[in-house]
């Protein structure tokens, strides 16, 4: 119960957050490859902070699932140019270890099995 808390505060705080970087930032032009995909991920993570404790895991896995993959190619972008986008770097790092917490901790629990973790099943 604990950590999926603390994973829907992250997961409002970083979904937020990125909302609010794309004011702060003027990111809000035509041109700017990541509106979409920042938008988006905005929804999800907001999305699977509010959802159903029944369905909050699941939810909340996938947001940070997505949140890494998005973020992470926002840190790649600035590595290209190189730049250190910091601010990037660390949404990244706290979405897919977050993710990872939820996974341990639901095999842990017994909420997730290892063959669903894997893939096999039996």
């Amino acid at each position: 119960m604990v950590v999926l808390r603390a994973a829907r505060v992250m997961a409002a705080v970083v979904g937020v957050g990125l909302f609010v970087f794309l004011f702060l930032h003027d990111s809000w032009r035509s041109d700017n490859l990541f509106l979409v995909p920042d938008l988006l991920l905005s929804a999800v993570l907001v999305s699977a902070a509010v959802v159903p404790m029944r369905y909050a895991r699941l939810a909340l896995m996938f947001a940070f699932g997505m949140g890494t993959g998005v973020i992470a190619t926002s840190v790649s972008s600035y590595a290209v140019r190189g730049e250190l986008g910091l601010a990037s770097l660390v949404g990244a790092v706290a979405c897919a270890a977050t993710a990872a917490v939820l996974l341990v901790r639901g095999v842990v629990a017994g909420e997730v099995s290892a063959q669903q973790v894997s893939g096999t099943s039996r």
